[in-house]
């Protein structure tokens, strides 16, 4: 039958399924059919001048199983300098496919060979919703953990069923609420091949992988890898999100639609390339690709067709799939026109802001490119996207560490960075970090001046050089007791500022225990312990988890800490070592500040003395009929680093001791309470 140009993609009619393909520049297109087991049923060729509208090509096909496979075979010019692939010895994978044919074992090479099928109904089992509804929690009360789904569960001190898997994730929920989490940010979940890496570590000889995921496949397809069955996958992930949304827990995917798995003019033809490559890609005039992602290609984003397969699968992943929210890997990308060049209206991010079915849909940007397009508090937001604020992260690093001339910015960063987002946008649009899956981990950032990425096969090339860190005298692991009293303290810091500051703290898993990466701060190619959750750590650095968890919860209990607005001169006083006298010269390394809660009648007073030298401090005074509560000094070992508010003392005057390298929290509440 003729079947109809849109929707894109596989539909159910009332004839059977219509399939619809743009494709502008192909001569020929033929849908090939598959059964359940991968074995040819049918190849159908399409008349031009029946099947086709326009650029799109399309036909309705009746008495189908839901469960049978398809793919495209196009013929058509094969000329890389007008960036043309047609190849029909490639039968490729239709963009708008809802599941990839691929199986659920991790390792294998997935995508090798010249076939690459997709289910043509994978969503015919209905799914038992419930009553769940998206959390639709307040962006500035969010408490960010990004994850890893293979990472968390996969090593076996887990205890988990079905490890590496969404259900193992599943397992590991009441953590996660205990930790105080309402929002996971998953690591790319969409479907990508693992073993897409030519590299060997070269001390095992073992083979590198593509671990991380960022190389995706096909936009509206679930890693399957992460599931435990082909048949049951979509049924897991739904599951997950339902159990998620049941214990108040957000979830956010971090989604890679800058570019794609296919590489450059040497990569795979899987897809977009055989079926209109000078669309969906930028490309040069001599059909060369554009690479401002780092990865090889550029993904055409504000072309209109590809603009459109974007939106659609972010649609899909919210209404079918109850997802909360995305952060947009390199999202720079996605703001460059057909030709490479930045735009201030980008038709995409227009299209996402506005659209009415993503209102209550988080958006967050990380602003920036490998082209060099830099756009931290200047991303096109519409007063809607937050970003990923790598100021924030380099800012905090510095000062703590004990970078001269840095106290005033630290100073903005803690406020919510009103510098960048003071023009239409608000704190919380800031998605504070320290450190996030690409860079050192918590522990690393304090124990290692340089990066070693030895292992990950490129002579340590690989990897930002500029990680502002500091191994507190020591270069990796030692066993020097002041020393890693230091690097314990600063950790604490660290975890202390970003859970203080105003806008969005965002957490990388792991970092509540201390996972440490030995040094390797790109380890996008390892699969192993050091990418995993170790789980027995967390009884080992119990004093650790402890203190983010109660830090998190006191965060949580004042909303002062995390306000809609920026703070007024009557909300925040600042502090030297005396009251009221704030030093702000470069070499300065004490500041304090005290928030004020007019509603709840109670001030906070928070300090930093990032210095080798302690500092006699003098607290301002507490309201009347009030004293000043110890609630956080890092300098102290646990359990005394941070105290239940319950169980605090009051401070005998208004002094006290800033030990060298600490951070304090002071309440001021009446004596009685």
């Amino acid at each position: 039958m003729r079947g109809a140009p849109l929707p894109y993609g596989v539909t159910k009619d009332i004839a059977g399924y219509n399939f619809s393909l743009f494709s502008k520049q192909a001569t020929g297109v033929s849908l090939c059919l598959f059964d359940n087991n991968k074995q040819p049923l049918q190849e159908i060729s399409l008349n031009p001048k029946i099947n086709k509208t326009g650029d799109i090509w399309h036909i309705s096909i009746c008495d189908l199983s839901p469960d049978f496979l398809y793919g495209y075979r196009l013929t058509g010019p094969y000329d890389p300098f007008k960036g043309l692939y047609y190849d029909n010895r490639h039968i490729v994978l239709d963009p708008f496919t809802k599941q990839v044919v691929s199986n659920t074992k991790w390792g294998e090479k997935h995508f090798q060979k010249n076939i690459h099928l997709g289910v043509i109904d994978p969503l015919n089992q209905p799914f038992d919703w419930q009553e769940d509804t998206h959390p639709n929690i307040p962006l500035k009360e969010l408490i960010i953990y990004e994850m890893h789904v293979r990472g968390f569960t996969q090593d076996s001190s887990s205890g988990v069923k079905h490890p590496g898997t969404l259900l193992g994730l599943i397992e590991k929920i009441p953590y996660l609420k205990s930790l105080g989490i309402n929002a996971v940010e998953l690591l790319p979940i969409y479907e990508f091949g693992e073993r897409m890496n030519p590299r060997i570590n070269p001390t095992t000889k073992e083979p590198l992988y593509n671990y991380w995921g960022y190389s995706t496949v096909n936009f509206f397809s679930l890693m399957n890898r992460y599931t435990t069955d082909l048949k049951q996958g979509i049924h897991e992930f739904k599951t997950l999100v339902k159990e998620l949304h049941a214990n108040g827990i957000e979830v956010i995917l971090d989604v890679v639609y800058n570019h794609t798995a296919e590489g450059n003019s040497e990569g795979p033809l899987l897809s977009f390339k055989g079926i209109e490559n000078s669309s969906y890609y930028i490309l040069g005039p001599n059909g060369e690709y554009y690479d401002f992602t780092g990865c090889g290609n550029t993904f055409n984003a504000n072309q209109p067709v590809v603009r459109e397969l974007i939106r659609e699968s972010i649609r899909y992943w919210v209404k079918e799939m109850h997802v909360d929210g995305f952060r947009f890997d390199l999202a720079s990308a996605l703001t460059r026109s057909t030709n490479g060049t930045p735009l201030g209206s980008p038709p995409l991010i227009e299209a996402l802001t506005l659209d009415p079915l993503l209102a209550n849909t988080k958006l967050i940007a990380e602003a920036w490119d490998a082209g060099g397009l830099y756009q931290v508090g200047t991303f096109p937001s519409w007063g809607v996207w937050a970003e990923w604020n790598g100021k924030y992260r380099d800012d905090v690093r510095e000062f703590i560490k004990g970078t001269d001339g840095k106290i005033n910015i630290f100073a903005t960063r803690l406020c919510g960075s009103q510098d960048l987002y003071g023009k239409g946008r608000s704190p919380f649009h800031s998605i504070n970090f320290v450190t996030c899956h690409d860079g050192f981990t918590l522990k690393d950032l304090v124990s290692y001046n340089g990066k070693h990425n030895e292992a990950n096969g490129e002579d340590n090339k690989d990897g930002d050089n500029n990680n502002l860190s500091w191994n507190c005298g020591y270069e990796g692991e030692t066993t020097d007791r002041k020393t890693l009293i230091l690097r314990q303290r600063q950790m604490r810091n660290f975890l202390l500022t970003m859970l203080t500051s105003q806008g969005v703290p965002m957490i990388l898993m792991g970092d509540e225990y201390g996972h440490t990466k030995n040094g390797n701060n790109n380890t996008w190619c390892q699969d192993g312990p050091i990418n995993w959750f170790l789980w027995n750590k967390l009884e080992e650095e119990k004093g650790l988890v402890r203190f983010i968890s109660t830090l998190i919860h006191f965060r949580n209990a004042h909303p002062v800490l995390h306000q809609a607005q920026f703070l007024s001169q009557n909300e925040v006083a600042w502090h030297g070592k005396k009251a009221n006298a704030p030093d702000w010269t470069p070499q300065s390394r004490f500041i304090a500040m005290t928030l004020a809660d007019g509603v709840n009648n109670f001030d906070l007073y928070i300090a930093f003395n990032p210095s080798f030298k302690s500092a006699a401090i003098e607290l301002p005074q507490p309201r009347e009929g009030q004293a000043w509560f110890l609630i956080a000094d890092t300098s102290k070992a646990c359990p005394n680093d941070i105290i239940e508010e319950k169980d605090a003392k009051p401070l005998a005057g208004l002094k006290y001791r800033a030990h060298p390298y600490s951070s304090l929290i002071f309440k001021s509440k009446p004596h009685t309470s």
